[in-house]
């Protein structure tokens, strides 16, 4: 899971990234693009490597990207930087202080927003072009493909981003497109220290998926001890680092689960789509494992800590065999059958 963070300049942008991968400022790679890689933490994976006791336990990842040049939206190379991304952090500032105007969050959202929809535009017409050219070729395979672009193109000229039409964007036709509007975002109030709601904003809180950061708090608290952390988390009423906060949400806007396997030597969490069969999950660890898919077998977490151990959770029945278009839960421990 990559995750893009975009905002305007002044928002905070590079707080909220060293806030979310508790990392410290390097000035001397100032305006450079900056990416690290956080575990995605899950309760449930400790408590199997107990059980199980393998030499390594790998909690699924998460990769945090902030590009280094924000401060010329226009620069389609910002937006091509972030096109692999599976989602989008968009930083806003909601912060007062010395030499800042007080902030407007709906407008600058908007502001943003409109980029990202005029980048996808650029690149429709430039296709749409290309396309052009080849028919007045005698190339004539495009159709589905321009019918597509169409409705894509009419969407963005009434100032609507792709990410309000999903079944559109994820049409065959237009893999490898990378439309930046198209993907989901995840709305970030970068609020002062002392304020921990959530504005309620007509036309953004109540059509996007918002939350609350207090950026410059957290980011200190990244940089804690953990006896130090303690008595911060406790005295600005703090539950969960923005860390922990910001990846939770970030799977449920990209509706990721989590399963999980184990061998003698390993436990691992995975992250796939709610909705995913078990042939395409085994992909997931590898092509071999979905080339030769026989079988599943899979319990749900509860029922393996329930029974204590695999052997006993076999002896009750709750170890089951499923087959490929069996849709994995989030929770189930699977170890996949297969043979190339």
């Amino acid at each position: 899971m990559k995750l893009g963070i975009i905002g305007l300049p002044s928002a905070g942008k590079s707080t909220v990234f060293e806030a979310l991968t508790q990392t410290i400022s390097m000035a001397e790679k100032k305006g450079e693009n900056r990416i690290n890689t956080m575990q995605v933490p899950d309760e449930r994976l400790a408590a199997l490597s107990n059980m199980f006791e393998p030499k390594k336990t790998i909690f699924a990842r998460v990769e945090y990207f902030l590009p280094g040049m924000m401060g010329s939206l226009k620069d389609q190379k910002i937006w091509t930087q972030v096109r692999d991304c599976h989602a989008l952090i968009h930083v806003i500032r909601n912060f007062s202080g010395y030499g800042f105007d007080e902030p407007m969050p709906l407008d600058d959202f908007n502001a943003l927003d409109q980029e990202l929809i005029l980048a996808d535009l650029m690149v429709i017409e430039k296709r749409m072009e290309r396309i052009e050219q080849d028919r007045q070729r005698g190339k004539k395979e495009y159709a589905e493909e321009l019918a597509l672009l169409n409705q894509c193109l009419k969407h963005l000229e009434n100032e609507m981003p792709l990410r309000k039409f999903p079944e559109l964007t994820e049409a065959p036709a237009l893999k490898g497109y990378g439309f930046v509007s198209a993907q989901p975002v995840l709305v970030l109030f970068n609020n002062d220290d002392e304020d921990d709601r959530l504005p309620v904003i007509e036309n953004l809180t109540n059509k996007e998926d918002c939350m609350v950061i207090r950026g410059k708090l957290e980011q200190e608290l990244a940089q804690m001890s953990a006896e130090e952390a303690e008595d911060f988390l406790t005295e600005f009423k703090i539950s969960a680092s923005a860390t922990d906060r910001v990846i939770q949400r970030s799977c449920e806007l990209l509706g990721l689960i989590s399963f999980f396997t184990f061998v003698k030597k390993e436990v691992k969490a995975w992250n796939v789509k709610q909705g995913t069969v078990a042939v395409d999950a085994a992909d997931v660890i590898h092509s071999d494992m979905k080339r030769g898919f026989i079988r599943a077998e899979v319990i749900a977490y509860n029922d393996l800590i329930e029974a204590g151990s695999y052997q006993e959770a076999r002896k009750k029945g709750t170890v089951r065999l499923e087959g490929k278009n069996y849709t994995v839960q989030d929770g189930d421990v699977i170890t996949f059958r297969f043979n190339v």
